[in-house]
């Protein structure tokens, strides 16, 4: 059974492993998606001005790539299953954050809220997803029975 686990938690990576790196490789088009919807507010602002003079780039294709760096990197701790446990955690914020602001259904009308009340509920059975890796963690140690008397 564990390796039942082992090749779910690589299934479930994969979601994350090419969602990252699609917004690498497409880093002005993701930059555009954020822009879009994300909006610095004005007690910020005068720090993301800061960060994209030191870093010599936009603060949205910035935030682009650590997105996207995140994304890959968790998926391969989770895939690889090292700390597991705190990418999970950090998974779970970073998903509900994205569907409130990316996925929210709510402010579209009816017919055309389809596709995003789709991939919001999608994000929320991620995010169960999530837990249960969350609760598990690295799983038990040799000295522990994995599932009892299954």
């Amino acid at each position: 059974m564990p390796a039942f686990i082992t090749f779910g938690r690589i299934l479930f990576a994969v979601l994350f492993l090419y969602s990252g790196a699609s917004k690498l490789f497409g880093i002005q088009a993701t930059a555009d998606v954020i822009a879009a919807k994300l909006t610095i507010p004005a007690i910020a602002a005068p720090y993301t001005q800061q960060i994209e003079t030191v870093v010599g780039m936009p603060f949205m294709q910035l935030l682009a790539i650590v997105v996207g760096g995140f994304e890959i990197l968790a998926g391969l701790m989770i895939a690889v299953n090292v700390l597991a446990r705190f990418f999970a955690l950090l998974l779970i914020i970073y998903v509900c954050v994205v569907t409130f602001y990316f996925h929210d259904f709510w402010n579209q009308p009816a017919p055309d809220n389809l596709r995003t009340l789709i991939d919001a509920l999608k994000n929320l059975s991620l995010i169960g997803a999530l837990f249960i890796i969350a609760g598990y963690g690295r799983g038990p140690r040799r000295d522990d029975p994995a599932y009892g008397d299954v």
